[in-house]
């Protein structure tokens, strides 16, 4: 029999390498450098960001803030960071109507102006006691039937749908809203300066392509993209990116009908334009589950498409393409899996340098335990909005 010794050894060497292969275990990918909480608050509801880089090299970050999901007080808020994310300055309401005010996103224009898109929601009481009855305590859908029930609120019915506002100082103040188009990641300028963004809050089902020249101002639909599987799949939540090429792809949420955010169904689709937008390739399926897609044109000429992911382990997920139309479901990235619940995502991404990337969300605090959904605990820890600091792997 060994000594005692040598057996409090063998017992230590394998009790260390145990240790290092739980703390391997943690690091879901050697991509990722470090993720950041952006902006946390418990009783607050931050969600659907997106982010742009202003012409003064500013990162921007737009998000709704709000009480819940549902309710009907919902503004945009803006954080800022002028040190390439190392820290940001925040939240700064930039758009506030006496309706819910969300699906925000911005395009970046040419001559460095910002483009502010947002959809305003006007709630009902009818809506709250019939179609939202049972997703909130009855105590909290009560308040907002009283909110909803006030004049103020109720006189401002005309408000409801897309509207706009534009910076032309990085974002520090925003123009008078005006009528426009909604598009939750944002659009893009071409070179003639027309402005084209995806939207489908007006569409039932599809996908309107809208063009306006450089004022913003008078919107025209070009196109429309419709899903070939509209008993099973809707249309929703585009983003659309131009290539060096010229061309234009678009890639689309697909919501299973019936509603269920864990379907198979929910693989987004993808389109494409050789015509500034004029007209689209039939949609066709790609291997990437999960919604809604943000794409960014790297520095080395691939695609970057971010999206979230709402079946477990829930989180947040990337993908690259050399060319933007093929996608590989190897190539995923996995850029948080720790999610508590599937209350999360709408991710956006800047390159803070060549391959370092910032990819942000919305995701709740996973330290927190009381996370019920069905209904949502009040007390629970709310969504926040957090960043992901990451290496896109070397292309191939």
């Amino acid at each position: 029999m060994p000594p005692k010794s040598i057996i409090t050894i063998c017992l230590l060497v394998l009790l260390t390498i145990s240790c290092q292969n739980a703390e391997n275990e943690k690091l879901t990918n050697p991509l990722i450098i470090k993720h950041i909480p952006i902006y946390q608050s418990r009783q607050e509801y931050c969600a659907w960001p997106d982010m742009v880089r202003a012409a003064n090299g500013d990162l921007l970050i737009s998000f709704c803030l709000t009480e819940e999901h549902l309710s009907p007080n919902g503004k945009v808020a803006l954080m800022r960071s002028p040190d390439n994310g190392n820290t940001w300055e925040g939240p700064f309401t930039i758009f506030d109507s006496p309706l819910d005010d969300r699906d925000q996103g911005m395009t970046v224009l040419n001559d460095g102006r910002i483009l502010l898109h947002v959809w305003s929601y006007f709630h009902t009481k009818e809506k709250y006691e019939t179609i939202f009855k049972g997703s909130y305590r009855d105590s909290v859908l009560a308040r907002w039937i009283d909110f909803v029930s006030q004049p103020d609120y109720r006189n401002a019915d005309s408000l409801e749908g897309a509207w706009c506002s534009i910076s032309s100082d990085n974002g520090k103040s925003w123009s008078k809203p005006f009528p426009g188009k909604d598009t939750i990641h944002g659009g893009i300028q071409l070179p003639d300066g027309t402005i084209l963004v995806a939207t489908y809050r007006e569409q039932k089902n599809s996908i309107g392509v809208f063009k306006a020249d450089s004022s913003a101002q008078h919107w025209e639909q070009v196109a429309l993209v419709e899903s070939p599987k509209p008993d099973s799949v809707r249309f929703g939540e585009p983003h659309i990116l131009q290539l060096p090429s010229g061309r234009i792809i678009m890639i689309i949420r697909a919501t299973a009908v019936p509603y269920n955010d864990q379907s198979p169904r929910c693989n987004m689709w993808e389109t494409y334009s050789d015509d500034n937008g004029q007209t689209w390739a039939t949609p066709f399926f790609t291997p990437l589950w999960g919604f809604p897609p943000h794409l960014l044109l790297l520095s080395d000429g691939r695609v970057l498409c971010t999206y979230g992911y709402r079946r477990q382990p829930f989180g947040q997920r990337a993908c690259l393409s050399s060319d933007g139309i093929t996608w590989h479901k190897a190539d995923e990235i996995i850029l948080r899996d720790d999610a508590f619940n599937s209350d999360l995502g709408y991710p956006a991404s800047v390159e803070l340098e060549p391959g370092l990337i910032l990819s942000i969300y919305y995701q709740p605090d996973t330290a927190d335990g009381r996370q019920e959904l069905k209904p949502p605990d009040p007390g629970r820890s709310k969504p926040d909005i957090w960043g992901t600091i990451w290496r896109v792997p070397a292309g191939r």
